[in-house]
Parts: structure tokens; C-alpha cells; sequence
């Protein structure tokens, strides 16, 4: 856990949950955290330790992108979550999007372009999103609305090249798949939208579970997320965000991203949906576990 991508603090609060409910269920927890920099040997540390299996409660960059998850297959360790390549690709939004299109699930439109670019004019007619290529948690989001009277002045911080992306109105929409089972659907209620705070502050955001929608619309979303975790090669535990414009129907709903490192704080989604579906925190933990050994 830590780690040093933008997505820190997060995983650091996920890994404290997720050794909590691994003692719970029966297991000798050993906890790793890594440093804020890349100075860190990891493969020295989990060598010195020997674990029989190495519970990844990383986020972002290096810890979800199949960084770490290659140094484990060279280390042979067995490890919770999506592999090397799955991971990849879901990271890498430009990637991903094409194997979503590739199995026919709904994305808007998007272009990789140069911040400086997107700094001097529109690069897509209003309204648009602005996003690193790969980071995860809404880290680096810009949202450039219609009346918008000039383009989005991006931190020095973002990336040289960043993901141009059509805006997609309408309701927060989250499905998590466990295996090969959707979960359930549940919609996030903000006061604006789904950003870093809202995610991982108590009380900024409202889950609400199962989303008052229609069947039609709750069903696409459990086929959608499934067929996205398949479509990337996925395995263990994942999650996928939708917008719906209810205006549309079913032409409507969009899918944005698949999360294969799923925040598992307080405030988490995942947690919160297996639950509702009757599996408690502990057994989730042993779920993921079981697992990763199942797969080695």
C-alpha cells in the first residue's frame, strides 16, 4: 500500500481497511508500505518476506498499470486483482476505450492531444472533459462546459498529452463484477460531480443502492460491466462507471471506465456492494484471496 502515484493517501486508507478484514478472516497479515518516491525495492522487501501472497492495495500509477503486478510474475508471487496486461490497458484510457468499442460497448468520442494545445483553443467543441491518459480517482479532471468563454488552463502538473474526451451528461452509475458476477448498481449522488473529494470524503457523496432506474437500464449496466471486464482480460475484483442520460433511454448510458483496483475505504463502492449483495467485508477479503491462489 501507498505507493508513489497521485492516488497515495487512497491507498494507503485501503490497505489499513483491507488488513483489518484479512485478520478478521483468518489470515497473518504483513503490511508493506511503500514510499512517495520510486526509490523503494520492492522486490527486495517481498523477498525478505516471503509471502505466500501479496494482497495489492495499490492505486494508480505503478501499482495498478501492471507495474507492480509484473514484478510480482517475475518474483512468482501470487496477487490479488487483474494481471499485467488487463491492468495496462484499463489504465491507459485510450486502450481501454478501443477494446470497449471493440466488443461493442457505448463510449464518446475522444482524441489524445498536446496540453498545449488544449491550453491555446478547444480541441473538441464544448462540452468536454479533459483527463490524464492514466491516472485513476479523477486526478487532473478539467470539465469545459458549453458557455465555456475559452479553453481549460491546465495545471503544469498534467501530463505533455492528455485524453480530449465529449462530455457525457447525466446520472453517476457504478457496477462492481466479482469473478464473472455484476454485483448490483448503485447511483452516487453529489451536489456536483464525482470528483477526488467526493469519492473519499465522508458525507460528500450519497450511494444510493440499489439506483432507482429502470430494469432495462440496471440490466444493461451488470451485461455492460461484465462484458468490460472480459473485454480487457480482467480477473478478481473491478469496477465500472457509467453515466446515463435518462432523456435517451438505453442510448443513453455510457460507459467511462473499468477500475481493476477499486478503492476499498469507508466511503468505497465496491465494499459497499458486496455487501448489499451479502457477502461482508472479511469474506470479500477471503474471496480475493482465494482467488489469486485459485488462478496460480
Amino acid at each position: 500500500m501507498g505507493g508513489p502515484s497521485a492516488e497515495r493517501e487512497v491507498s494507503l486508507s485501503s490497505g489499513r481497511e483491507c488488513a483489518a478484514a484479512l485478520r478478521v478472516a483468518g489470515y497473518d497479515v504483513i503490511e508493506i508500505e511503500l514510499g512517495p518516491d520510486r526509490g523503494d525495492d520492492v522486490a527486495a522487501r517481498l523477498t525478505r518476506v516471503a509471502p505466500d501472497i501479496v494482497f495489492n492495495a495499490l492505486h494508480g500509477k505503478w501499482g495498478e498499470d501492471g507495474c507492480v503486478q509484473g514484478i510480482l510474475e517475475w518474483l512468482g508471487l501470487p496477487y490479488t486483482h487483474s494481471g499485467v496486461l488487463a491492468s495496462a490497458m484499463a489504465m491507459d484510457k485510450t486502450a481501454a476505450k478501443q477494446a470497449f468499442r471493440d466488443a461493442g460497448l457505448p463510449v464518446v468520442a475522444s482524441v489524445i492531444a498536446e496540453a498545449a494545445d488544449v491550453r491555446a483553443g478547444h480541441v473538441l467543441p464544448p462540452p468536454y472533459v479533459v483527463k490524464p491518459n492514466d491516472e485513476g480517482s479523477s486526478v487532473g479532471v478539467y470539465i469545459v462546459h458549453e458557455a465555456a468563454n475559452g479553453p481549460p488552463q491546465l495545471a503544469e502538473t498534467m501530463p505533455a498529452r492528455v485524453m480530449v474526451e465529449t462530455y457525457a451528461p447525466g446520472r453517476e452509475l457504478t457496477t462492481t463484477v466479482l469473478g464473472d458476477r455484476a454485483l448490483g448498481v448503485t447511483e452516487i449522488v453529489t451536489d456536483g460531480w464525482y470528483d477526488y473529494d467526493a469519492k473519499y470524503t465522508p458525507g460528500a457523496s450519497r450511494h444510493v443502492i440499489p439506483a432507482r432506474i429502470p430494469a432495462q437500464i440496471a440490466n444493461a449496466c451488470l451485461d455492460y460491466a461484465v462484458r468490460a471486464h472480459a473485454a480487457l482480460g480482467c480477473r478478481g475484483l473491478t469496477r465500472t462507471d457509467f453515466r446515463w442520460d435518462e432523456a435517451r433511454g438505453l442510448d443513453g448510458l455510457i460507459l467511462l471506465e473499468v477500475n481493476t483496483q477499486p478503492g476499498m475505504t469507508p466511503t468505497s463502492l465496491a465494499p459497499e456492494q458486496a455487501a448489499h449483495a451479502g457477502i461482508g467485508f472479511p469474506d470479500l477479503m477471503r474471496w480475493m484471496v482465494e482467488d489469486a491462489l485459485c488462478r496460480t
